[in-house]
């Protein structure tokens, strides 16, 4: 089948490469602008960009994938699908009408709707989640469904082990749909839950929260985006990885302690025991080699 693809995060770049291994592969993939990424904040290509060009595929970058420039150039490819899978931009009318069209999500829709499905997902508690095959429509991940499975979520996952074995079910479920064009089923009205994109205040480690929920957190969000504690004066100290801290009483919420060569932070129920942090300017480094550069612990 033709096919042009719209993606852009690492994510997308797992589905184009067992797309682009088919008689699916894409004419063309169209992906976002140049954009300044990384700690030197230097303008890079997005990733699925980098991929199509080594797949050799012809790539568009345009500002607004809605305007009549980029509409005709997807027409002017001709497909028979146009394919989709975090591209991270609103498709909008006429652009929706003018080609049959299947995005990849994931989640178990109809929950996690929105822009952050995996990193909710953990965050949440979830035990299980899921990649969903759905027709985009006007509102927002709301389309009929044709194909589902389930993923489930273990006690360790965080988004960077969860997400690859979901780009990778992703890839399975786009082709087979391609292949046997199963039937859309409309999406429940129940069990409807958004995913909402991830701001700066989600990546605090908010003490007024319990331990469980301050470890979710840490995993949901690692290592893409990252979490968080303030110190005094404000300073931010990232945390990539904890768990919670077993048998531990008289750790104030937020507060940051040194207990038998562990680092203790507390929260309203619990504590969680802080293993890798990413101080500012420096590189990610075992809690206990940072504990040892303090003079004192804030």
């Amino acid at each position: 089948m033709r096919t042009v693809y719209l993606g852009t995060s690492e994510f997308a770049v797992d589905v184009l490469d067992a797309l682009a291994a088919t008689p699916h592969r894409p004419v063309l993939v169209v992906t976002r602008p140049d954009r300044p990424r990384g700690r030197g904040r230097r303008v890079q290509p997005p990733p699925v960009a980098e991929r199509a060009a080594l797949l050799g595929i012809e790539t568009l970058q345009p500002d607004d994938v809605n305007a009549e420039e980029a509409r005709a150039a997807i027409a002017k490819s001709d497909p028979e699908a146009v394919l989709i899978c975090a591209y991270g931009a609103l498709l909008k009318e006429p652009l929706l009408s003018e080609h049959e069209m299947l995005n990849v999500h994931p989640s178990l829709l109809p929950r996690w709707r929105g822009a952050a499905p995996i990193e909710r997902a953990i965050e949440a508690g979830d035990e299980e989640t899921g990649v969903s095959i759905m027709r985009p429509t006007a509102e927002f991940d709301a389309g009929p469904v044709c194909l589902q499975r389930r993923e489930a979520i273990r006690p360790d996952d965080d988004y960077g082990s969860l997400a690859p074995r979901l780009a990778a079910l992703g890839g399975e479920l786009l082709i087979e749909t391609l292949d046997t064009q199963p039937p859309f089923r409309e999406q429940p009205d129940q069990g409807v839950t958004y995913a909402e994109k991830i701001e700066p205040r989600d990546r605090l480690l908010d003490p007024s929260l319990r331990a469980g929920e301050l470890e979710r957190r840490v995993r949901a969000l690692h290592p893409h985006v990252g979490a968080y504690i303030e110190l005094d004066g404000g300073e931010r100290l990232g945390v990539r990885r904890a768990r919670l801290a077993a048998g531990v009483d008289g750790v104030a919420p937020g507060e940051l302690k040194a207990e038998d060569s562990r680092l203790l932070y507390g929260a309203a129920q619990g504590a969680l025991e802080l293993l890798e942090l990413h101080p500012a300017g420096r590189r990610p480094m075992d809690a206990g080699d940072w504990l040892r550069g303090r003079k004192r612990v804030p």
